[in-house]
C-alpha cells in the first residue's frame, strides 16, 4: 500500500466539525401557519447573523429563522474556519473592483471581525475563537515577488530561514504574516453559538423546514413550507449556494465544491518537527491554493486547490466525497511537510461554496423591497456575512446609509452565462489557473481576456 493510500485507509467520510459532541438538539419544524415581522431564510452563518443583529437593533422585533436542514450544516458547518477580515476576497480583488472605496472597505472589514470577536466574548460562545492572523507562503520565486509587493501594504515579511522559523516546510521560500486581520474559529461551534443566542434573544427557529416558494401579499411577503406558511413585512434570503427563491439571482451564483482532510492529532514529536508556535492559518499564494491550520487538539485541516463545479449549477450529497481529489490533497500534504510522514488523515470531506464574477459577496432587493438577499462570498462567508447582515437589514430599513451607499453594495457582478458555455468557460478557466502556476504566474489569453471583462481571478 502506497502512502498516500495507507493515510487515507481509515479517514471517515464525514465532517469533523458537525461530528463534535457539542451538537445541539434539533429544533421542530414548522408544523402551523405564523406571523412575524423578519422571517429569515437559510441556517447557516448568513441568516443567523441576520437574525442576532436585528435583535440587537430592536429587541421587539419578531423574527422567524427557518432553515431546511440542520443549523449550520452546510458551508457554515464545514469550512476551514478562517475568519477574514477581507470583504473583497483579498486586497488584489478589492483593488481590481473597488479602487475608490477600497479603503472604506478595510477600515469596515477589520471593524466587522472586531465586532465578531466582540459579539463572541459578549454572549460567551464557545467557538474556540484564536486570533492569531494568516500566514501567506511563497513555494515558488513569482509568488516571493508578489508577497514583496504586497508587504507594501502590511504585514511581516519573512524570507526563507524565518519562515520556516514560524513553521518548518521544506517548500516554504518566504512568507507574509498579516497578525491583526484573520482569527481562526470552529466552524461548526460558532454556528451553535450564534443559534443558541438568537434563541435566547427571542428569535423563533424552525429546523427541517425548507421553503418552497415567495411571494408578496401586499405589504406582506408569503413563505411557503411544506407544513405552514409565514407572513412577514421583511425576508432576508441567506440560501447561498443552494438554488436560490428569487429569479433575479439565479444567473449571478454558481456552486463549487471545496474538499479537506483532517489529520489525527499531532504526537509531541510531530508538532515539534514542524513548529507553528504561533498557530497561524496558512495558505499558499498559488492561483489554485491551499489552505491549512491547527485544530484546537493540534490535527492538521487541509483543504483547498481542486475547486470543482458541477454541470447544470448541481448541488448533491454524492459530490461531498471525491476520493481523486482527497488523494491529490494527501500527496500535497505530505510533499510540504515530508517529517510528517506516517501521520494519518481522520475524517475527509466536501460541501459546496457559493461564487459570483467578483469573488465576495453581492447584494440586492427584490419584491418592491420587501426582500434582501446577499450570496457570493466565495469562501470567505466566516466572516463576511456578519457584514451582509447589517447591509441586508439597512436594505430593508429603505433609508441610505453607508453600507448602502458602498458601490460594492449598489452594484452587481457579471451574470454567468447559460450553459453549456458556463461549464466550459470554468474548466478552461481551471485549466488556465494551474497552467499559471506551473508557468511563473503568467496569465494566459482566456485569463487575461477575463481580466479585462472583471471575470478575473487570482488568490
Amino acid at each position: 500500500m502506497n502512502p498516500v493510500t495507507a493515510a487515507l485507509a481509515d479517514a471517515e467520510p464525514a465532517v469533523f466539525w458537525l461530528a463534535d459532541p457539542a451538537a445541539p438538539q434539533e429544533c421542530p419544524p414548522l408544523r402551523r401557519n405564523i406571523r412575524c415581522s423578519i422571517a429569515v431564510v437559510g441556517g447557516g452563518y448568513t441568516g443567523l447573523w441576520t437574525a442576532l443583529r436585528a435583535k440587537e437593533r430592536d429587541p421587539r422585533a419578531d423574527v422567524v429563522l427557518v432553515e431546511g436542514h440542520r443549523i449550520g450544516w452546510a458551508a457554515s458547518g464545514r469550512n476551514g474556519g478562517f475568519c477574514s477580515a477581507s470583504l473583497t476576497h483579498g486586497r488584489a480583488n478589492g483593488v481590481a473592483r473597488f479602487p475608490a472605496e477600497l479603503a472604506a472597505l478595510e477600515r469596515l472589514g477589520q471593524a466587522n471581525l472586531d465586532a465578531m470577536q466582540a459579539t463572541v466574548e459578549r454572549y460567551g460562545i464557545d467557538c474556540e475563537w484564536e486570533r492569531t492572523g494568516e500566514l501567506a507562503v511563497a513555494v515558488e520565486q513569482w509568488q516571493v515577488d508578489e508577497l514583496t509587493d504586497a508587504a507594501a501594504h502590511g504585514g511581516l515579511l519573512l524570507d526563507t530561514a524565518a519562515v520556516r522559523r514560524e513553521v518548518d516546510s521544506p517548500t516554504y521560500l518566504a512568507g507574509l504574516w498579516d497578525k491583526e486581520s484573520c482569527a481562526l474559529v470552529h466552524p461548526a461551534k460558532l454556528a451553535w453559538g450564534l443559534r443558541r443566542v438568537c434563541l435566547e434573544l427571542g428569535v423563533r427557529i424552525y429546523e427541517d423546514t425548507p421553503v418552497r416558494s415567495v411571494r408578496r401579499v401586499g405589504d406582506h411577503v408569503e413563505l411557503a413550507t411544506r407544513t405552514g406558511r409565514i407572513v412577514a413585512d421583511r425576508v432576508v434570503l441567506g440560501t447561498n449556494a443552494f438554488p436560490p427563491l428569487v429569479r433575479r439571482m439565479k444567473p449571478y451564483i454558481v456552486p463549487v465544491y471545496d474538499y479537506v482532510l483532517m489529520t489525527e492529532p499531532l504526537s509531541a514529536e510531530q508538532r515539534a518537527a514542524v513548529g507553528w508556535h504561533n498557530r497561524q492559518g496558512i495558505g499558499d499564494s498559488a492561483n489554485q491554493f491551499h489552505y491549512y491550520r491547527l485544530t484546537a487538539d493540534d490535527r492538521i485541516l487541509w483543504g483547498g486547490y481542486d475547486a470543482v463545479y458541477h454541470y447544470g449549477k448541481r448541488v448533491r450529497a454524492a459530490y461531498d466525497q471525491r476520493p481523486e481529489t482527497f488523494a491529490m490533497l494527501a500527496a500535497h500534504f505530505f510533499e510540504t511537510f515530508p517529517q510528517l510522514a506516517g501521520l494519518r488523515f481522520s475524517h475527509r470531506w466536501g460541501g459546496a461554496i457559493d461564487t459570483c464574477s467578483r469573488f465576495c459577496a453581492f447584494f440586492g432587493t427584490a419584491y418592491g423591497g420587501h426582500v434582501a438577499y446577499a450570496a457570493g462570498f466565495t469562501g470567505l462567508g466566516v466572516g463576511a456575512t456578519r457584514f451582509a447582515a447589517d447591509v441586508m437589514l439597512d436594505l430593508l430599513g429603505g433609508e441610505p446609509t453607508e453600507l448602502t451607499e458602498l458601490e460594492m453594495v449598489r452594484s452587481k457582478p457579471l451574470p454567468f452565462p447559460p450553459e453549456p458555455v458556463s461549464y466550459l468557460g470554468i474548466q478552461a478557466t481551471r485549466w488556465s489557473l494551474a497552467r499559471a502556476d506551473r508557468d511563473g504566474g503568467r496569465r494566459n489569453r482566456w485569463l487575461r481576456t477575463l481580466d479585462r471583462l472583471g471575470m478575473g481571478f487570482d488568490s
